[in-house]
């Protein structure tokens, strides 16, 4: 049974990272509900591809964008920037 050492760490027993294909240097996300911790591993390019629907709204420029979300408080559609107006 893995106890957690003095500097608050943990030993994940080798059969269960290698049936999780979890490795040295690996990294990992952490959760706790209602105590209990869950271990997700974290996969490279794993979003990829999330936001590949969105298009640029090309009458804006970037730096447009950022003065704008600047002076507004927020994001288009924040609680900030509806409060605003």
């Amino acid at each position: 049974m893995p106890l957690l050492s003095p500097k608050r760490q943990i030993t994940i027993p080798k059969d269960v990272c290698d049936r999780l294909h979890v490795e040295p240097g690996d990294e990992l996300d952490i959760f706790e509900h209602e105590g209990h911790v869950t271990l997700v591993k974290k996969r490279k390019g794993a979003s990829r591809g999330a936001l590949k629907h969105l298009t640029a709204d090309h009458r804006y420029s970037d730096e447009e964008s950022l003065i704008d979300a600047i002076l507004s408080g927020g994001p288009p559609g924040s609680k900030n920037e509806r409060e605003h107006r």
